[in-house]
């Protein structure tokens, strides 16, 4: 680990800046230039609020924050789990000229989608005024469980970034999962209500054990309703991240030499 620290504090200017320059290369030749970042979760947003709020009749309160909370986590996840996949091979000319810790090119990518993500976190303290949502302490915890978002996040696509290297058919089976497990974090409902109250154990195994619903539906507590998630879990899911990325870290510095010859 005192290798990682090094060179994350070596190469993390790096990261910077390759994130703030794909930032710019994104809305160069766009029109709308940085409102994309806005309109597109907020579009999304109001097609489930719609679709669900009105045709399907959901009757959580503040809804159309609920759905736009879980959109903000999951889009930050989502996106970065599908970049990582063939991350080295699109990094080609950098990574078979120069040496950098190939995690930097996860950090770099975490760095752009980290930026959209507060994007639209200030849209949603706007959506909480204008909702007139009533706030607590327990908003606090928001800080805890960005920082498992986040480690969560490093160690798989550092996982990924590994086998993605290897095997050429990962990015689809990853775009697959992903479009299961989208329906099983309650991005449009809420999982507690629709699946725990007819079975409680299913509820639970899909809530808790979940990593990203768990997340998603404890964001959506202390944000919007005042309410504490089981913290036991929150150290659970913490802990649990921090083995993946150490994990992760140790699979990419053991086969990283390995990278260039393959692609």
């Amino acid at each position: 680990m005192v290798r990682f620290w090094n060179d994350l504090k070596k190469h993390n200017g790096y990261a910077l800046y390759a994130a703030k320059a794909e930032l710019k290369t994104e809305v160069a030749s766009s029109y709308l230039n940085w409102i994309w970042w806005i309109l597109e979760p907020l579009c999304f947003m109001m097609i489930y609020a719609v679709v669900f709020g009105y045709i399907f009749n959901a009757k959580e309160k503040y809804f159309a924050v609920f759905i736009f909370v879980g959109i903000t986590v999951w889009d930050f996840f989502s996106r970065n789990i599908r970049s990582s996949v063939r991350m080295v091979k699109k990094n080609k000319a950098i990574v078979s000229k120069v040496y950098i810790p190939k995690f930097i090119l996860v950090l770099s990518k975490m760095y752009v989608n980290g930026f959209k993500m507060l994007v639209s976190s200030g849209i949603i303290v706007i959506m909480l005024f204008i909702y007139r949502v009533p706030l607590t302490l327990n908003i606090l915890l928001v800080i805890p469980l960005l920082a498992i978002l986040w480690v969560l996040s490093f160690g798989l696509m550092c996982i990924l970034l590994h086998f993605g290297v290897f095997i050429d058919d990962l990015s689809n089976i990853i775009n697959l999962l992903l479009k299961f497990v989208f329906y099983l974090t309650g991005i449009f409902y809420n999982i507690e209500k629709r699946i725990g109250k007819k079975n409680p154990m299913i509820g639970s195994l899909v809530g808790e054990w979940n990593p990203m619903a768990y997340l998603i539906i404890s964001f959506r507590k202390v944000i919007l309703y005042g309410d504490t998630p089981k913290l036991i879990l929150i150290g659970f899911w913490f802990l649990v991240s921090c083995l993946i990325s150490v994990y992760g870290v140790h699979l990419i510095y053991k086969n990283e030499n390995s990278y260039v010859k393959v692609i």
